[in-house]
């Protein structure tokens, strides 16, 4: 087990400062730090070890190198991309080892070296929390990451206020339950161009590894979610679709008009559910289980399907 010994942040790049608290945002960093955002290096990490031995030539103080977080007593040999850290009541995902130095770095340039490109561990926030100097930082006990998931709905009432939306509440209250991690919450009008651009956003930036859309996949000229979602598709997934079909036929013929699918972009799944909260449940609650292992073989954590 480790402990925070400096905590440090800063609005512009280069050395940072030390606070005694800060603001961990899922999907986001640290709150006010330059490097807060959709991509993958929103914390930096440092040993505190490492950062004395380095203090025996040079004075520099805490955030000098442009880390979020200086930690001692955790063993930094054991951390690989995809380790699971908490720091307080915030889970981060380490991404990246190591760095290329940006050219004229202000640190390098102060101190003659710095230790971060060999040294830095780099992560994105998966839990919101706060996290203050002093508390303790570990590798999560955690056998299996929690996947992240985008929900979307579909509804021209909903998307205006002219009705609450209850399926996209459904499927985030199912998601939940099964220790699934809400990226986004979207409500969205039946429109193909939009609901085209933000699953794109999603699956292009990495945002989250599952997109669920509510609503549009009935016979109304208006329903266009199936149509949208192949159009930006690189891969068909047509057994998760049809499985849902035949489990909700046993409760209704009308099931058979559902023209929803699942596929495949990058290396996130997404799935059409329809717009009854009914169906929502019904639908979801069949397929829930299978979902981690199909992101398991998809993001390359199962390469053997016969095996657990």
């Amino acid at each position: 087990m480790g402990k925070i010994e400096a905590l440090c942040l800063s609005s512009a790049r280069g050395a940072k400062s030390p606070v005694k608290q800060a603001n961990f945002i899922a999907a986001y960093g640290i709150e006010g730090d330059v490097h807060a955002g959709s991509g993958h290096r929103q914390i930096s990490i440092l040993s505190s070890e490492k950062i004395r031995e380095f203090k025996n030539f040079t004075d520099i103080e805490p955030g000098g190198f442009g880390e979020n977080i200086a930690a001692s007593g955790l063993d930094f040999s054991k951390i690989h991309i995809g380790a699971i850290l908490k720091a307080g009541s915030v889970l981060l995902e380490v991404t990246q080892i190591g760095k290329k130095c940006h050219t004229n770095c202000s640190i390098f340039e102060k101190t003659g070296k710095c230790i971060m490109p060999e040294f830095g561990i780099f992560a994105k926030v998966l839990k919101s929390g706060t996290v203050s100097q002093g508390d303790d930082i570990y590798i999560s006990e955690e056998k299996k990451l929690p996947y992240s998931v985008s929900v979307i709905t579909l509804s021209d009432r909903a998307s205006q206020g002219r009705s609450e939306d209850i399926s996209g509440k459904t499927v985030i209250e199912i998601c939940e339950k099964n220790r699934f991690i809400i990226k986004s919450y979207d409500i969205l009008p039946d429109e193909r161009e939009p609901l085209q651009e933000l699953m794109k956003k999603i699956c292009d930036n990495n945002i989250s590894d599952l997109i669920i859309t509510t609503g549009g996949t009935g016979l109304s000229p208006r329903d266009i979610t199936p149509e949208a979602t192949l159009e930006i598709a690189e891969k068909n997934v047509p057994g998760i679709a049809e499985a849902m079909r035949a489990n909700s036929l046993q409760y209704t013929k009308k099931a058979a008009l559902s023209r929803g699918i699942s596929v495949i972009r990058k290396n996130t799944l997404i799935i059409n559910l329809p717009g009854s909260p009914k169906a929502v449940e019904e639908n979801l609650s069949y397929i829930i289980d299978i979902l981690p292992h199909a992101l398991d073989v998809l993001t390359g954590k199962v390469s053997d399907c016969g095996r657990d």
